[in-house]
């Protein structure tokens, strides 16, 4: 038979033990409330919420990478547009820009 454990016995230890558990509990409770876990349930369980919240991600992503590319062929250029003068670069995109040219006025 098992012996019931008796608080009498040992009353230091237990409120000791009980004070360690609360402290701990009162921080996963804390760390709980920084991570908005509760958000991130309510997130997961509400597929109106979920299907707003990607969406938003979506169109940010869409409209992040449009811009960057654009700032990317625009720098792009500008570079390029530097080395017109050089000899051998130049004669390229000299070259180059005939072609262009040339297939508008078609």
């Amino acid at each position: 038979m098992a012996k019931i454990y008796d608080t009498k016995d040992h009353p230091f230890e237990l409120r000791h033990e009980v004070k360690r558990l609360n402290t701990r509990l009162d921080d996963i409770a804390t760390a709980l409330e920084k991570s908005d876990f509760l958000d991130m349930i309510e997130n997961y369980t509400n597929p109106k919420k979920r299907l707003i919240s990607n969406f938003t991600a979506g169109l940010s992503r869409g409209l992040g990478l449009t811009l960057g590319t654009a700032v990317v062929l625009a720098l792009l250029g500008w570079l390029i547009s530097l080395f017109v003068d050089l000899p051998l670069v130049g004669e390229y995109i000299g070259q180059l820009q005939q072609y262009i040219d040339s297939y508008k006025q078609q």
